[in-house]
C-alpha cells in the first residue's frame, strides 16, 4: 500500500480548479442556494425551518450536485479511468476530487448564514453537524457522479436525491401516512434541523448526531464500493 501523498491530492485539486473555471453549470448551481437565502433574508423571514432551509439547500446542492457534476465530467472527457488507474489509493482520489467542492460547500454555506441572517446555535457543535453532512453529501454526490455517463445525466438521477433530502420538510405538511413520515425523520436534512433547533433550545442531540454520521459511513462505504468496481472493470 503506498502512503498517502499530499502532492498527488493537490494534483487532483488543481486539476479541477482548472476545469471549474470553464464550467458554467457547476458556477450557476452554486448560486442558487445564495439566491434563496437572500429571498428570505430580504423578505424577513422569521421561521427557524424557512431560514435553515438554504443551509441544507447549499449541502446538497453544492456538495452532491457538484461534486457529482465533477465527476462525471472526467468519465465525459475520458480522463477518468486515468485517474481510476493512476498510483493515487482511494483515500487520495476521494479526497483530492472532494476537496474543491467540500471548500466551495463550506463557502456557500457561510453565505447562506449571513445573507439568510440566520443566528448559528453553539457554534462548535454546528460546525460538527456541518463537517459530517459535508462528507455525506460529497460522498453521494461522488456516487452519483460515477454511476452517470454525462454530467446531464447527473441532473436526472441527482433530482430525487435532491427532492428528497434537500426538500421534504417542505411537503410533510402535505402527507399524513405516520409511516412515511417516520422515515422522513431520520433523513438527513430532518437530522440537521433537529440539531439546529436542539442547539438553540439546550435538548439533546446525540441520537441526531449518530444517526446523521451512520448516514456518512454508510455513503463513504457504498461510494468506495463503486470507485473500486469502475477500477477493477
Amino acid at each position: 500500500m503506498t502512503p498517502f501523498s499530499i502532492k498527488r491530492v493537490n494534483a487532483i485539486f488543481v486539476k479541477d480548479w482548472k476545469d471549474l473555471q470553464r464550467n458554467s453549470y457547476v458556477l450557476f448551481t452554486l448560486a442558487l442556494p445564495l439566491f434563496f437565502a437572500a429571498w428570505l433574508g430580504r423578505i424577513g423571514e422569521d421561521s427557524a425551518e424557512m431560514i435553515a432551509f438554504p443551509i441544507v439547500f447549499a449541502l446538497v446542492i453544492a456538495g452532491a450536485f457538484v461534486q457529482a457534476a465533477m465527476v462525471a465530467e472526467e468519465k465525459e472527457k475520458n480522463t477518468l479511468r486515468g485517474l481510476l488507474l493512476s498510483p493515487a489509493s482511494v483515500t487520495e482520489v476521494f479526497v483530492g476530487k472532494s476537496l474543491l467542492s467540500g471548500i466551495m460547500t463550506v463557502a456557500v454555506v457561510t453565505g447562506c448564514i449571513w445573507l439568510a441572517e440566520f443566528k448559528v446555535p453553539s457554534l462548535p457543535l454546528f460546525a460538527l453537524s456541518i463537517i459530517i453532512a459535508l462528507v455525506l453529501f460529497l460522498a453521494i454526490g461522488t456516487l452519483l457522479g460515477l454511476l452517470s455517463r454525462t454530467v446531464m445525466e447527473t441532473s436526472i438521477i441527482g433530482m430525487p436525491v435532491m427532492l428528497i433530502f434537500g426538500m421534504s420538510s417542505m411537503f410533510k405538511s402535505m402527507i399524513t401516512n405516520e409511516t412515511i413520515l417516520t422515515v422522513l425523520d431520520y433523513l438527513p436534512n430532518e437530522l440537521l434541523m433537529k440539531i439546529w433547533s436542539g442547539l438553540e433550545s439546550g435538548s439533546f442531540v446525540g441520537e441526531s448526531f449518530l444517526i446523521l454520521t451512520v448516514w456518512a459511513l454508510v455513503s463513504v462505504a457504498a461510494t468506495v464500493v463503486v470507485y473500486r468496481k469502475r477500477r477493477m472493470d
